[in-house]
């Protein structure tokens, strides 16, 4: 296996998760007395750390009980929410042509959701670990979580790639040297990607192993 590195997110890079984590926000907001207008546009909180996703939702009704809140999300996705969720057309093959690199999953979904699903799809068998934040909150942002899958498994960041859906996938691999790319069938956008710097940009998932072959062998060659 090539010491080369690829970190993947989950949400909006692997599978469509946005049915089950939008039902589950409005179903936690609802609960908690604050029922979310339907026509609430919810595709900014698919990526972001939970915390930070109710953090916001509930800032306008002075509501500062976001443990409580997102512990009431969680129940609701454990219960079924996360199963509301599909992978994208082409990414299981695209996995299957990237597994000659060491693979990383580097998810702001918590752990145990996170491989729950790679499991459920047959997708974890790709990965020499799955990583997401913990059950403490900890881990939950990229640069965190990247800066822990290098130190514990001993990843160069100029021989590692980080794809991701998000403009925080983009940030958090700058934050250690590594470039990363950025997929357009996800829930960011090109204009979110040139912003934050993308190395590179994925257009479908037929298109992803191309573009890691690219920046890991412009690499190999000195640039």
């Amino acid at each position: 296996m090539s010491a080369d590195a690829v970190l993947l997110d989950l949400d909006g890079t692997l599978s469509d998760s946005r049915p089950g984590i939008e039902s589950c926000l409005r179903a936690a907001m609802a609960e908690r007395g604050y029922p979310l207008d339907a026509e609430m546009d919810l595709g900014w909180a698919i990526g972001p750390p939970t915390e930070d996703v109710f953090g916001r939702l509930l800032a306008p009704f002075k509501d500062g009980k976001i443990a409580e809140t997102v512990a009431l999300y969680r129940r609701h996705y454990a219960a079924g929410g996360w199963s509301d969720n599909t992978p994208y057309d082409g990414i299981a093959e695209a996995l299957e042509q990237l597994s000659g690199y060491r693979m990383f999953l580097a998810t702001s979904k918590r752990i145990d959701f996170a491989k729950m699903i790679l499991e459920h799809f047959g997708f974890a068998k790709h990965f020499e670990a799955i990583y997401g934040a913990a059950l403490d909150g900890s881990m939950s942002h990229k640069p965190e979580l990247i800066g822990h899958i290098i130190a514990t498994h001993g990843v160069d960041p100029k021989r590692a790639v980080m794809v991701g859906d998000r403009n925080f996938d983009i940030a958090g691999a700058h934050a250690h040297g590594m470039r990363a790319i950025g997929v357009l069938w996800g829930y960011g956008s090109e204009a979110e990607f040139t912003q934050a710097g993308a190395d590179a940009l994925a257009t479908t998932p037929a298109d992803l192993p191309a573009q890691v072959r690219l920046l890991l062998d412009a690499h190999a060659r000195g640039g």
